[in-house]
């Protein structure tokens, strides 16, 4: 027994030193984790700061400066812009401008003068639920705050002014209906990334990369074939999520199908893309995998999966623009939330298309130059 205890410690001893004298491996098990650590600790936050926001005011009198002075002198709150109807404030929720809008109406001021309730209206941005939920209760506690204030100072009964909230495109803020087409994303992007990311190495680990290579294939052809298999698995992965989503999940797909399969198309090729260029830098099928994780596990992060990008530092922000899962959450959740068509997708789309043919054009780089 003690036999086989010092000859697994000599194996094991042999593994460390192996590890720490390979300058690839001290690399992998050093940076990248503490590189992820630093920026994580940045991104995955469901604390809200900064919220824009935008003030429909109809009511010229003191108290509803009063309330509205609650929430620009609010350190979590910025206020964007005041609007003057339904349509400007459709727009700025449309396109993700604002995640509030507060409505004050016209009789406000004139309903707490006589001791009647005057309400105060918060319409949220509900595509993004777990976000909304959170701002509810940032809003209700200034709400909450001025109705004790104003209660105690004119012996009122409470609530004075109570909240109605509305959440646009998700009344109830479900959460299902917020994490059900995000997952139609993450799937897609691990079965897109882990096709291609191990294709080239398993070519190199079975000894058929060198048959390729004396063939009268160009490397044009051989990017195509890898990409196409993991084209029609992505395709017949994200219809079968989103099949699931919509008849067992009840969520509502309200857009076009052909904004829906523009976007999976589009971001297919980003995966794709990405995950040829790893495989195109990698020799063995462990070091694909490493690689795929690697992106994989930022990507999700910094996608707006589970917090919101807006509530990130200036530079991670910055960093998510690289990120394709970003748009196509986007993309998702407008298509089967808000009924957007493809009109309203184009920035999505065109940044999703310049991250494919960036990858895929590097991928081809890279193929040529490990050839050479």
């Amino acid at each position: 027994m003690k036999a086989l205890v010092i000859r697994i410690l000599r194996l094991a001893q042999k593994e460390f030193l192996a590890l720490l004298r390979d300058k690839k491996s001290r690399m992998v098990l050093i940076v990248p984790p503490l590189v992820q650590l630093i920026v994580f600790s940045y991104a995955a936050t469901f604390d809200l700061n900064h919220i824009s926001y935008a003030v429909w005011n109809e009511d010229p009198g003191l108290y509803s400066r009063q309330l509205l002075a609650r929430f620009s002198g609010s350190s979590n709150f910025r206020l964007l812009k005041a609007v003057g109807s339904e349509g400007e404030v459709r727009s700025l929720i449309d396109n993700r401008q604002v995640l509030l809008v507060l409505h004050i109406r016209s009789t406000f001021s004139r309903d707490l003068l006589a001791g009647r309730q005057g309400t105060v209206e918060a319409l949220l941005d509900g595509r993004q639920s777990n976000t909304a939920m959170i701002l509810m209760g940032y809003v209700q506690t200034i709400v909450q705050g001025y109705n004790d204030d104003f209660v105690s100072q004119n012996g009122l009964t409470p609530p004075i002014a109570p909240l109605s909230i509305r959440a646009w495109y998700n009344p109830n803020l479900k959460s299902r209906w917020f994490i059900v087409p995000g997952i139609v994303g993450l799937l897609t992007l691990v079965v897109s990334l882990l096709v291609t990311a191990l294709s080239v190495a398993r070519e190199r680990e079975d000894g058929t990369f060198d048959q390729l290579l004396v063939t009268p294939l160009q490397p044009f052809d051989i990017i195509m074939g890898k990409i196409l298999p993991g084209f029609v698995i992505g395709f017949a992965e994200s219809s079968a999520i989103v099949l699931v989503g919509v008849f067992l999940f009840h969520v509502p797909l309200r857009g076009s199908l052909l904004a829906l399969y523009l976007g999976i198309f589009l971001f297919t090729l980003s995966g794709l893309g990405v995950g040829l260029m790893i495989s195109s830098l990698v020799s063995t099928q462990q070091q694909g995998l490493l690689g795929a994780f690697l992106f994989l596990v930022p990507s999700i992060i910094l996608s707006g999966f589970a917090t919101p990008i807006a509530n990130m530092p200036v530079f991670i922000q910055d960093m998510t623009l690289l990120n394709p899962l970003r748009y196509f959450l986007v993309i998702l959740r407008e298509v089967f939330l808000q009924g957007a068509d493809v009109r309203i997708l184009l920035p999505e789309y065109g940044a999703l298309a310049a991250i494919g043919l960036g990858s895929l054009l590097l991928a081809g780089h890279f193929f040529r130059k490990r050839i050479g």
